[in-house]
């Protein structure tokens, strides 16, 4: 029996190690990969389609001016309508 210990440790070393390798040459990969992109130029006849109301971040800035002076008043708390939780201090 102590002789089957030490290989099986052996062995979940080497695949360990094989393992991080692995792990190293796909992160090194992606890098690379992604290395070539470019920032592309927005060209004007592409700037309508952009602009539209349904791209924008907040596409109705008074409802949502809205929603927040409600989520205000009722938590007595400014910012942070995003994060989950009560004005309790309760997450």
């Amino acid at each position: 029996m102590e002789e089957i210990v030490p290989e099986l440790h052996a062995h979940k070393l080497f695949t360990v190690k094989i393992m991080n390798k692995f792990f190293i040459l796909l992160a090194l990969l992606t890098v690379v990969g992604c290395d070539h992109i470019q920032p592309q130029e927005v060209k004007a006849w592409q700037r309508d389609v952009l602009a539209r109301e349904d791209m924008q971040l907040v596409p109705h800035p008074i409802q949502d001016g809205l929603d927040e002076h409600i989520y205000f008043s009722k938590e007595a708390a400014s910012g942070g309508s995003g994060v989950g939780g009560g004005g309790c201090g309760c997450n």
